[in-house]
């Protein structure tokens, strides 16, 4: 056997069944970076990109990413999140894109801060391709997650 949750003993994938998990509140924070150059960073933070506010965009679209996971990864469970909150803020090099998201429930949230993530850093570069169409989305990893069964994850 591999160990994997998501397989059964005959090999075939399934939906993990988290009827008997206890319900605890969970939480998982995510990141993620778009690197472009000192020109399309001042236009994303001035306000003045074509298709309007950069960083209010993406965030709002990294919490509608959060909000649909189990509709876009294959047997995640749909969950009633309780809170999610994407910053998107200027780094050296780019923008700097962070997720945090809750719930009270029987399994975690790292996909949807994943998610969220990842959907707000493609919609950054959505929003500023037209000034610079060799940003580059990197480094989206989980930072740490609390709850369950597995209890507290802080990456090193």
């Amino acid at each position: 056997m591999s160990g994997l949750t998501h397989i059964d003993e005959t090999g075939r994938a399934h939906m993990v069944d988290v009827s008997n998990k206890a319900v605890t509140a969970r939480e998982a924070v995510a990141e993620g970076f778009v690197r472009m150059t000192p020109a399309t960073l001042a236009l994303a933070l001035s306000g003045d990109a074509k298709k309007g506010d950069v960083r209010a965009t993406a965030e709002i679209a990294g919490i509608m990413a959060a909000k649909r996971t189990s509709e876009l990864i294959p047997l995640c469970h749909p969950l009633a999140l309780s809170k999610v909150e994407v910053r998107v803020a200027p780094g050296e090099g780019g923008l700097s894109v962070t997720a945090r998201v809750r719930t009270t429930g029987q399994t975690g949230v790292e996909m949807e801060a994943l998610t969220a993530v990842s959907v707000a850093c493609l919609t950054v570069y959505d929003m500023l391709k037209a000034a610079e169409k060799g940003m580059v989305i990197e480094a989206v990893r989980l930072v740490a997650k609390s709850g369950g069964a597995s209890g507290d994850w802080t990456a090193p």
